[in-house]
């Protein structure tokens, strides 16, 4: 196996466990697609196979979990109400609610496990696994891609992932705080 079939290897085994961070990877696979170092259109396809499929074993472990989980849960009123808060987001909102979950730090993971102790419909949650999925891969790979073919300089290609991701961390972080100091309910809090 040459260099470049051991990448493949390297982002299936980094992109199918959901808890692993891996946005950079990704991005940097873009660039490198841009400097013809890996296949574009086979990264795609390997990067959604291998995120939906973390995705679905997270929902198979939460549903072959239920009714341990679902025992542990009910030990306590804070737990139950959690799963239950849980539990009517996805009933009320349905696909998009596991759209938007992989997109929450953590909710990749947690999201698909909660699914499956609530038993969110399997259908439903595999629609919204592709679409969400679909939607990182492009925009993350994407990126990656277009920042690889606007450089020359391979070393800048290879910074570019975690470029991409600590800019992308940095707005999410800054929008937050903003929201955080000038909304509306906390106007009252701060005596404006």
């Amino acid at each position: 196996m040459d260099g470049t079939h051991w990448m493949y290897v390297l982002l299936v085994l980094v992109t199918m466990p959901p808890m692993i961070p891996n946005s950079a990877l990704v991005a940097g696979a873009g660039a490198l697609a841009a400097a013809g170092s890996l296949n574009l259109p086979l990264l795609i396809v390997i990067l959604l196979a291998s995120t939906v499929l973390g995705d679905m074993s997270m929902f198979w472990a939460g549903h072959l979990a239920r009714s341990r989980a679902l025992r542990w849960m009910s030990r306590r009123q804070k737990r139950r109400s959690m799963l239950d808060w849980a539990a009517e987001r996805f009933r009320r909102y349905g696909v998009p609610s596991v759209i938007v979950m992989r997109f929450v730090p953590s909710g990749r993971g947690l999201g698909g496990v909660t699914a499956g102790i609530v038993d969110f419909p399997l259908r439903s949650y595999l629609l919204g696994a592709l679409l969400a999925e679909a939607v990182f891969v492009s925009c993350t790979l994407g990126l990656g891609y277009l920042g690889g073919r606007l450089v020359d300089n391979s070393v800048t290609v290879v910074c570019m992932g975690p470029a991409v991701s600590v800019l992308t961390a940095g707005s999410v972080m800054a929008v937050r705080w903003a929201w955080t100091r000038w909304s509306p309910r906390r106007a009252g809090d701060r005596g404006d």
